[in-house]
């Protein structure tokens, strides 16, 4: 009996060469396709929502399979995580319509992007957040988050080499918080991303934090639909896909 599951994956990106399959590199996609082919004597396909980059985390990453089986989600959720184990977890699993897709049915995507701000680097947890030791200015970060809820063109901060019809976006929400006296998170809730959207954005207001531009700066780097005028893109290890919405 052919099936459509959807499963949500919590997933360490540190050793992985992102989420998409790619030939001899270990990948998230990869390694749940090959888990699920064992399991049910059958090649499988899975589509998830988009793509994550190396080094990229997930607490709520959503993907969906079609297969031909009678066993039940609990087992399956069961063996896959007994085989793929440790930096890759299945949080759910269960049965969708049959016309569900994880890609083309999501109607908004939320990220987290973490922010150690001390002096000092940790050791423990240095791979989920970004160390930058200079004070960062909360307030005048969130000048720029303002800047950006809405309707724009992020052609500013969008990298080459994934296609797309178009680089206008809706975001929905977006903040820059302070989790204590030393970590920061940057929020964003939005209808979709262009490649490396997320990181380029928090690199560009994070110098904005930093003093090094102003407010006025970063409005003038949006309106320039330049990528060339933007920041660097910001560490891949401090950015968590935090979940994914449908209707």
């Amino acid at each position: 009996m052919n099936k459509n599951f959807r499963i949500i994956i919590e997933y360490d990106g540190t050793n992985f060469f992102g989420w998409q399959k790619q030939p001899q590199t270990e990948t998230i996609q990869g390694k749940i396709e090959k888990a699920l082919t064992q399991i049910l004597n059958q090649k499988i396909k899975i589509f998830g929502s988009g793509r994550t980059d190396a080094g990229v985390h997930a607490f709520g990453q959503v993907a969906n399979f079609h297969a031909d089986t009678r066993i039940d989600c609990h087992d399956l959720k069961k063996g896959m995580n007994s085989l793929i184990r440790h930096s890759i977890v299945i949080k759910e699993c269960c049965i969708v319509d049959d016309n569900f897709h994880a890609q083309y049915n999501a109607v908004s995507k939320k990220y987290h992007y973490y922010i150690l701000n001390t002096q000092d680097p940790c050791a423990i947890g240095r791979q989920y957040q970004w160390h930058i030791r200079h004070p960062l200015d909360i307030n005048t970060m969130n000048q720029c988050c303002s800047m950006i809820t809405g309707v724009f063109d992020f052609k500013s901060f969008e990298n080459t080499g994934s296609p797309r019809s178009s680089s206008i976006r809706e975001v929905f929400f977006s903040t820059i918080d302070l989790i204590d006296n030393n970590r920061i998170v940057f929020k964003i809730t939005a209808s979709g991303f262009l490649k490396n959207m997320v990181r380029n954005l928090i690199g560009t207001i994070v110098l904005v934090g930093l003093n090094k531009i102003n407010v006025d700066d970063f409005k003038k780097i949006l309106q320039a639909k330049d990528r060339a005028k933007a920041a660097p893109t910001a560490p891949a290890h401090g950015l968590f896909l935090n979940n994914v919405n449908y209707s």
